[in-house]
């Protein structure tokens, strides 16, 4: 039997998974990393290349331990969007940052007091503004890294820069470069014009483009002996990881939806051909399917946030489930279980709904506390985090609706949130439409899987890839008894939102991330 190997540079960790020619999962093996602050460089994030390559080779080596006889027939890569890799004439690395480093912000300053409409401009041309954008980052190296800046010839994402290691040439693909502000929206085309408005080189922009499920290139020798892998193996492009979840769920044609729980939450919108948003409020994005295109918001760190609960308030609970072989986030669900569907009236506020022009969140806090034991204990703090994360997918949705004129009739849920009943059954609750989760919890990789098929002619396209692959789990129904509860709580979120964000405008309280200039 065959095999496609799906590799994710993610925001927390970098993976391998491996699966078979019916989609089944064998193996799966992942190493957590992190991405150090520049020193001297406030909002720094940078991505460590050497250190985070040979973190995915152990997670390559560990999947081919799991399945010995494995015969890996091709190998796609994704990665968190934002984040890119410069190269010089001759596609050596010079310089690599992960998404969300924010070291920018007196370049943004800069490109909009030169042209205050500039953003904008370029927001309705590629979809995204400079908060998360290339053009700030690359105009940062021009001023304080000169000589990086002078040797750049090509620009890739994290996902090309895995394909890179293993041996393909350096090329870009619209749904991950796209993220990054460097693609035009209708030409689905590297957009030079915007290295001219923004002042960069446009020989940066020279990198061949490719669509998902493109041949690219075969697994080095030398990447063989690192990896384990045989040489000559197919490299296809893959893309973003949020584009390629959204191809492993099956959303693969137009109007469908779906919501990705991670660190981040994203919610993907199909579109068959690119919109422009007027308040700027929304991202438009390519999907790793050509000819697809995506609304997309983005939730701040939930599972960031359940996470430090977990460690910080319930290093306990922690403790036991670990100790007895259970998840603790299966331990802290069975325990809000209990707790009636608003959590008492606790009210979260950590991220905002999406403004992509004005990109900024209030500081993280529980409101409404009160010193009853019963209402405001751990179970009950759990799940209005839980909750907290379906309002603002919620408020984003409504956002997107803005746009397109529909809202979901459904929505897709994946990632590691959706492995928890109660998030799921509280994320249809809130939003009050059924939520399809599916077998296959690893929808990115899947995605890449798919990718990989789709590249060496297993399948004929991805919408074949889908039905053959792509296996239903549940589908959870909203409860009518909920809606009033939650119609009340999103209204009392709304509410409470702006002055907290206003106390953190003040600086009288630290933002939970703000964007480039903001």
């Amino acid at each position: 039997m065959k095999h496609l190997l799906a590799l994710d540079a993610g925001t927390g960790s970098g993976r391998a998974v491996l699966f078979d020619e019916q989609g089944r999962q064998l193996a799966a093996a992942g190493r957590e990393w992190t991405h150090p602050a520049e020193p001297g460089v406030p909002g720094s994030m940078n991505f460590d290349r050497e250190a985070n390559w040979r973190l995915l080779v152990n997670c390559i080596r560990e999947v081919l331990r799991q399945v010995p006889d494995a015969h890996v027939a091709a190998v796609s890569a994704t990665s968190m969007g934002e984040g890119f890799v410069l190269y010089d004439a001759n596609d050596r690395e010079l310089w690599a940052c992960a998404n969300v480093d924010a070291r920018a912000i007196e370049q943004v300053k800069a490109l909009r007091q030169r042209d205050p409409d500039l953003e904008h401009r370029l927001y309705l041309r590629t979809g995204q503004t400079f908060a998360l954008g290339a053009a700030p980052r690359i105009l940062w190296l021009k001023d304080h890294a000169p000589e990086i800046y002078e040797q750049a010839a090509k620009v890739g994402m994290l996902s090309d820069w895995v394909s890179h290691r293993l041996g393909a040439p350096v090329v870009i693909d619209p749904s991950n470069g796209g993220t990054a502000g460097l693609f035009n929206l209708a030409t689905r085309k590297l957009d030079l014009e915007l290295a001219h408005a923004c002042g960069f080189r446009s020989q940066i922009l020279s990198t061949p483009v490719h669509e998902g499920g493109d041949l690219i290139g075969e697994v080095s020798p030398q990447a063989a002996l690192e990896t384990g892998l045989r040489a000559g193996t197919p490299i296809v492009m893959g893309g973003r990881d949020a584009q390629l979840g959204t191809i492993g769920v099956g959303a693969v044609r137009a109007g469908q939806a779906a919501v990705f729980g991670g660190t981040f939450w994203q919610q993907e919108v199909n579109l068959d051909r690119p919109l422009s948003d007027p308040t700027g409020r929304i991202r438009m994005d390519f999907h790793a399917v050509p000819g697809l295109w995506q609304a997309e918001t983005i939730v701040f760190f939930p599972g960031m946030a359940v996470r430090w609960f977990r460690d910080a308030i319930c290093p306990d609970i922690k403790a036991q489930a670990l100790a007895s072989g259970q998840d603790p986030y299966a331990v802290l669900e069975d325990m809000a279980r209990d707790v009636p569907a608003g959590s008492h009236g606790i009210l979260p506020i950590f991220s905002d709904a999406m403004d992509y022009s004005h990109w900024r969140h209030a500081a993280p806090s529980f409101l409404n506390l009160s010193l009853d034991p019963q209402a405001c204990s751990r179970p009950a703090m759990f799940r209005a985090l839980q909750e907290n994360a379906a309002v603002v997918t919620r408020a984003n949705l409504l956002r997107i609706q803005q746009v397109t004129g529909e809202y979901p009739e459904y929505v897709i849920f994946a990632s590691g949130a959706s492995k928890g009943p109660l998030w799921c059954q509280i994320l249809a609750d809130v939003l009050q439409v059924p939520v399809h989760t599916r077998v296959v919890k690893e929808a990115t990789a899947l995605g890449g899987a798919m990718c990989a098929g789709v590249g060496i002619g297993w399948y004929k396209d991805f919408e074949s890839a889908a039905s053959e692959l792509v296996k239903s789990e549940k589908v959870y129904e909203p409860d009518v008894k909920n809606q009033a509860v939650y119609e009340d709580l999103y209204a009392h979120w709304l509410a409470a939102y702006p002055p907290q964000l206003s106390l953190a405008d003040q600086g009288i309280t630290h933002s939970l991330w703000r964007a480039p200039g903001e």
